[in-house]
């Protein structure tokens, strides 16, 4: 009773996902992720395919493979839905023939759209395709968007409750994992706390130990120095959307 994007991107390597739905706390549920792969579970959820797939994925299995494997295994499969993306950047995407009207995937270069229990076949499509002409826009941003694509065509046919959004940069922890766990907006509540976490969050996470630097630490100096000069590059920012708003000059 979902929809969702599972995708890398092609510059900078982060590979994410993004899941919408009158559920609870889909974002808790649905993504399952590594340093270089992701994989959303979603109708009748089985976790299994999620947790199982991932150890699969991270040993090298093509996403097909794996996706193959989770159908032969689970009797249930006709109730699942579920994509992914492996460390090569291929695709693999299920639909069970009992998922609920209307059930649908799409499968597009570095990304693949899932739903069930949508508006219509249009969600899956304007979802797909406002990826496909965002790709100038940052990753989490083009996620984003396209998940409004395909909420204003319709998304849920029950509504809204939940959302989620998780990104991987390279690393098994997450850059960035956000989540709307009960919200009557929940895309645009991801909106907000991806702009809070702009703030200072992600600027810290940039100083944060890889596996190529275990024991990584920031500068002080030099990270107090970039939060204050992304404070006041954001607050002239502000004046300036203010100032056009009104048509006032600054």
């Amino acid at each position: 009773m979902t929809y969702s994007i599972v995708a890398k991107d092609k510059e900078t390597g982060m590979v994410g996902v993004i899941v919408a739905s009158r559920f609870f706390a889909a974002g808790a549920m649905v993504p399952y992720m590594g340093a270089d792969f992701a994989i959303a579970s979603q109708s009748w959820v089985n976790p299994l395919w999620g947790t199982g797939g991932r150890q699969m994925l991270a040993q090298g299995e093509s996403a097909q493979h794996v996706l193959n494997c989770m159908v032969a295994k689970d009797e249930g499969h006709a109730t699942r839905q579920c994509h992914m993306l492996d460390q090569s950047g291929s695709s693999a995407a299920f639909t069970g023939d009992d998922c609920i009207d209307f059930a649908g995937h799409e499968i597009g270069d570095g990304f693949s759209v899932a739903g069930n229990m949508l508006a219509g076949k249009e969600v899956v499509s304007e979802t797909a395709r406002a990826y496909r002409d965002h790709l100038h826009l940052p990753f989490a941003e083009r996620l984003m968007t396209a998940m409004e694509a395909g909420e204003v065509a319709g998304g849920d046919k029950r509504g809204k409750q939940s959302a989620g959004l998780v990104i991987h940069r390279g690393e098994a922890y997450p850059w960035l994992d956000i989540r709307a766990d009960d919200h009557e907006d929940p895309l645009a509540e991801l909106r907000r706390l991806y702009d809070v976490a702009q703030e200072t969050y992600l600027i810290v996470a940039d100083y944060l130990p890889t596996q190529e630097h275990f024991g990584g630490r920031p500068d002080e100096a030099d990270l107090e120095g970039k939060i204050e000069a992304n404070k006041a590059r954001r607050e002239q920012d502000g004046k300036k959307s203010q100032s056009h708003a009104t048509g006032t000059e600054m």
